[in-house]
């Protein structure tokens, strides 16, 4: 992550601030936190990073360290136009703009941005960059405005779900709610409507990998449009389903998988409570395959990485985030983690010219929320 060094060689200050927010995984329940199904991700140990310099004036400037992203800079304003669809830089807009709306005042600031995270890969970069923007924004405002409290994580979560919607995709709320609110070595159940979290202690013989499909899920680009046509259907036929009436076939496999997903759910918070992995994993690829086959949101890459995932050693396996690209996530043994990546290695990557040394296939481990350091 990018040093202090770094931000007084692009600003000439020390920075005034670090915000960290992590990225996420969804253990199960995809796609349904919209519908206000419960869903199970757990916050990783991999994350965004902003090291924060308060400005005196209304605008906000950030340098990202990743070439292909470079440098935004924007007023804060009652309303603040996007940039071009896709853009990077709508992320920090829609924190902002969602916070104004919310009836903050805001001070400007200067910000790094760094991250470990892959991203467009379904580990929730996006909403880690909206929420590390949001902390950095309430920071820099109690500094310079003597702006009070930020608000209690949840609440700040709720705000932010609606916030992000401002760069395109209709996403729900459970990003920012894990993102926010997660601790170390839990996972979290969360449910809607109110918005509430229930950390569940993840057993120490289990382990986490992250494997990249190698193709890109841009949820505020080319796959935003299937991500939203896939949340109207959702919304429709649980309507026509809740009113008695007949839901079109095109519809029925998206209501499937809906239901059984949320009941998967409640299944997969059973098995975690008492260390039934065996049962955690068959219900894993068994979300797959709704995911799959009903929602038609993975991809043969997707597909082939879950077989592997299992040839290799995995208990369980299934794609992570929307979808349509991305990561899938296989749940192995903890003792077998370095075993497993190797064999997954040669079996998907080798093949492919990858290096064993890239950044496409990781372990990781359950983490707290954002947090904030001043100084």
């Amino acid at each position: 992550m990018t040093s202090p060094g770094r931000f007084r060689e692009l600003f000439g200050t020390a920075p005034d601030a670090v915000v960290h927010a992590p990225g996420r995984v969804n253990l199960i329940g995809e796609h349904i936190d919209y519908a206000g199904f419960p869903v199970l991700p757990m916050a990783i140990d991999r994350g965004i990073a902003l090291r924060v310099g308060f400005r005196a004036d209304g605008r906000v400037r950030l340098i990202n360290e990743r070439e292909e992203f470079g440098e935004r800079e924007f007023a804060i304003a009652p309303s603040i136009p996007p940039y071009p669809n896709g853009d990077w830089g709508n992320y920090p807009k829609a924190a902002v703009q969602g916070l104004v709306e919310a009836g903050y005042g805001l001070a400007g600031f200067d910000a790094v941005v760094d991250s470990d995270l892959p991203p467009a890969a379904g580990l929730s970069s996006s909403s880690a960059l909206v929420v590390a923007t949001a902390l950095a924004a309430l920071t820099a405002s109690r500094d310079r405005r003597g702006a009070g409290p930020p608000p209690e994580p949840l609440t700040l979560a709720a705000l932010l779900a609606r916030a992000e919607q401002y760069a395109g995709a209709r996403g729900g709320g459970m990003d920012q709610a894990a993102i926010l609110a997660g601790r170390e070595a839990h996972a979290m159940h969360i449910r809607f409507d109110p918005l509430r979290v229930a950390h569940i202690r993840v057993p120490p013989a289990w382990a986490f990998v992250v494997a990249h499909s190698l193709a890109t899920a841009e949820k505020s680009g080319a796959a935003r449009e299937t991500y939203n046509a896939r949340r109207a259907q959702v919304e429709r036929a649980l309507e026509l389903d809740r009113e008695g009436r007949e839901v079109p076939a095109a519809l029925r496999p998206r209501l499937r998988h809906v239901v059984s997903e949320a009941e998967r759910v409640g299944h997969a918070v059973a098995a975690l409570r008492s260390d039934d992995v065996d049962t955690f994993g068959r219900l894993m690829l068994a979300s797959h395959e709704s995911l799959r086959d009903a929602f038609e949101v993975s991809t043969p890459a997707l597909d082939a990485l879950v077989r592997a995932s299992t040839t290799a050693g995995a208990v369980g396996a299934r794609l992570t985030g929307a979808g349509l690209g991305g990561c899938v996530l296989a749940l192995v043994p903890a003792l077998d983690i370095a075993g497993f990546i190797e064999r997954l290695h040669a079996a998907f990557y080798g093949p492919r010219g990858l290096s064993p040394t890239g950044s496409h296939l990781f372990a990781v481990r359950p983490a707290s929320g954002a947090t904030v350091v001043r100084g």
